[in-house]
């Protein structure tokens, strides 16, 4: 039977092609060892949203795993916007990928591999569906620990997500929509695609460290400036978790996603906070703004 696909373009070895036809090798690694780095943008209303803070990151990513990205800003634009016009889409997501590649002869040293960039475009995609974000979301908190920034840092956007996805099945298991994992000391620190917020007397806090340097995480703090809420970046424990005023999280899978239940308990009077809402309606306000916002057609 012939797999299925969303509707799609993507980009590889110098061409546009169908998502469907996106394909690497078994022998590469970053299928084999999960040797790959990977920042995602999205588009709203044809314009990509703060699209030079993921490229930096993306950047800053390659160079720290030693495979430094050698498509220049200007080209990797295009290349991005590029997948967006061939699928023709107004809303999307929109994926660049740079794995260590392969070796011709299948050697072990990762220095004899030959990088590979990848880059396409799908629809749009939500942790929570708009129909649900007034309900907000159902998060437990996972009795499995993240890996280690000692390990793996978490600052670099990676696959390595076998813990994220074991919370996941935890939390389903416990009748919740997903979860947070927790650091050594049981600290509260991200979910699978997510940062988290705390809201306690008027001001947000968010983990300090052990975590992705999310760039809606930043916009989120961004905005709480625009608008004189203080932010802390700390470490937050289970308990100062389940008992905040207000919690979201945040992605670029739906921006600002309220968070109303914490492993069974109501946060605050389990509606969408006064704060939340208020950064949620700047967050979408922002994607009409020209200096938080590109035109895919200026980028082509």
């Amino acid at each position: 039977m012939k797999e299925k696909f969303p509707k799609g373009a993507a980009w590889m070895n110098g061409q546009f092609i169908d998502i469907s036809e996106a394909k690497i090798s078994v022998l590469d690694w970053g299928f084999l060892r999960s040797d790959a780095t990977y920042d995602v943008v999205h588009v709203w209303n044809k314009r990509f949203f703060r699209l030079d803070h993921h490229i930096d990151r993306f950047y800053a990513s390659t160079k720290k795993l030693r495979m430094p990205c050698k498509i220049k800003r200007n080209e990797l634009k295009s290349i991005l916007a590029g997948c967006v016009k061939k699928a023709g889409f107004e809303n999307s997501y929109v994926e660049m990928i740079q794995t260590r590649g392969m070796s011709p002869t299948f050697d072990r040293d990762p220095r004899k591999s030959v990088p590979r960039f990848i880059a396409f475009a799908i629809p749009f995609g939500w942790i929570l569906e708009p129909k649900k974000i007034n309900k907000g979301m159902d998060l437990a908190i996972s009795k499995i620990k993240r890996i280690s920034p000692d390990s793996v840092d978490p600052r670099v956007k990676n696959y390595h997500w076998l813990d994220l996805v074991n919370g996941m099945y935890e939390a389903y298991d416990r009748g919740h929509y997903t979860a947070v994992l927790i650091d050594e000391n049981s600290n509260v620190l991200e979910g699978p695609g997510f940062n988290i917020f705390s809201v306690s007397s008027n001001k947000l806090i968010t983990p300090d460290k052990g975590v992705l340097e999310g760039v809606t995480r930043q916009t989120a703090i961004d905005l709480a400036m625009e608008i004189n809420i203080p932010v802390t970046k700390k470490s937050i424990s289970t308990e100062e978790f389940k008992n905040s005023e207000e919690a979201f999280a945040t992605s670029t899978a739906g921006g600002i996603i309220p968070i109303t239940k914490i492993d069974g308990k109501v946060v605050g009077n389990g509606k969408v906070g006064e704060i939340t809402q208020t950064i949620i309606e700047l967050y979408w306000e922002k994607h009409n703004h020209p200096d938080w916002t590109e035109d895919i057609n200026d980028l082509l």
